[in-house]
């Protein structure tokens, strides 16, 4: 699927990368929608439990939990929100994120021990597994993107598939000016700083557990799908960046969707296919996982006179098998937040 890749990476993965500086800034792809496809595209967001919507308070008896739906590039509008929600992240007893500091060091340095994590120095290289032509445009964009050949030849395609959401201009700015801050970073600070302990709702290695078990095939077909996202990373950043701000968060994966429909060369059924096993493996099966923690940071935060603060990935948030819907299936009673972008 042509952007999946590229719009998932904004949302569910843990590293920051700048969103945009002047010379990286693209068109919004669901503006440019016709009429006709974009009635379609609404239609299909409207009966999503909470699509709409980045903030919001989930009460049970006494125990209670403000979710920030987050976006992990960095972007100046995110003071805004650490203004807006600075009492209630430093009033709490708990904040729960999808990755703490002791998990992303825990990263950091398996990633330095371990290489094998993102390469594979002993398999079939990504030139032997692909057609020509499509090792050429992948090469070619792995170079733009400041990777050789010879070291994208050997990384695991779940982790190309990656970077081919990501924009060589957006690469070139953070080199020139340092990483900004996602949200969830700001949102740990502003923590750290007024003593508020911090806990992660999974595993460091998470990440790397979600690709397990794929087979060669759907490796390729992965790496194969995210070509051509390549060449229109900025557009996509931009199309998600302006609907997560507006709070339309289920239009960016549908959106994935509907351009995948007219853009892929897939038939309807295998995107649907694909969207759905790309949806278990990244949305539905970890936030199944993170209720337990939550209901039970809440409810000893409860029994302190107190409550937590969530703050993961905005589109972890709506849907059938979305964090809000669980919590409410759970006997919580969920309400909006104002934005402070609205």
């Amino acid at each position: 699927m042509r952007p999946v890749a590229a719009l998932l990476a904004g949302l569910l993965f843990l590293a920051p990368l700048p969103l945009a500086a002047a010379e990286c800034v693209g068109q919004n792809l669901i503006a440019q929608l016709s009429p006709e496809v974009r009635a379609e595209l609404d239609a299909a967001v409207a009966p999503v439990p909470y699509h709409k919507g980045t903030f919001w308070q989930a009460t049970r008896g006494s125990s209670k939990i403000v979710l920030l739906g987050t976006y992990h590039f960095g972007d100046d509008r995110h003071a805004t929100t650490i203004t807006t929600f600075a009492p209630e992240i430093d009033g709490a007893q708990k904040l729960l994120v999808e990755a703490g500091p002791k998990e992303q060091a825990q990263l950091q340095n398996s990633l330095k021990d371990d290489p094998s994590l993102i390469t594979d120095a002993k398999g079939p290289t990504l030139p032997e597994r692909m057609e020509k032509a499509d090792w050429d445009k992948l090469s070619k964009a792995m170079s733009e993107r400041g990777i050789p050949s010879f070291v994208a030849s050997r990384m695991r395609p779940w982790y190309v598939a990656m970077m081919m959401g990501l924009s060589p201009c957006m690469i070139d700015e953070a080199k020139k000016a340092g990483l900004p801050e996602g949200l969830d970073e700001l949102v740990m600070r502003r923590a750290e700083a007024h003593g508020v302990p911090i806990e992660a709702l999974e595993p460091w290695d998470t990440v790397f557990r979600m690709f397990a078990g794929m087979s060669p095939t759907e490796e390729i077909e992965m790496l194969r799908s995210s070509l051509p996202a390549a060449e229109h990373a900025d557009d996509y950043a931009t199309t998600l960046i302006d609907a997560y701000f507006k709070g339309d968060i289920w239009e960016i994966w549908e959106f994935g969707r509907f351009d995948a429909y007219a853009n892929s060369g897939m038939t309807r059924a295998d995107v649907d296919e694909q969207m759905k096993i790309a949806q278990d493996k990244m949305m539905d099966r970890r936030n199944q996982s993170w209720i337990g923690p939550l209901e039970a940071a809440a409810q000893e935060a409860a029994g302190n006179g107190g409550y937590v603060v969530a703050a993961f990935g905005a589109l972890h948030l709506p849907g059938e098998a979305g964090v809000l819907r669980l919590l409410e299936r759970d006997g919580w009673t969920v309400t909006a937040l104002p934005s402070p972008h609205s």
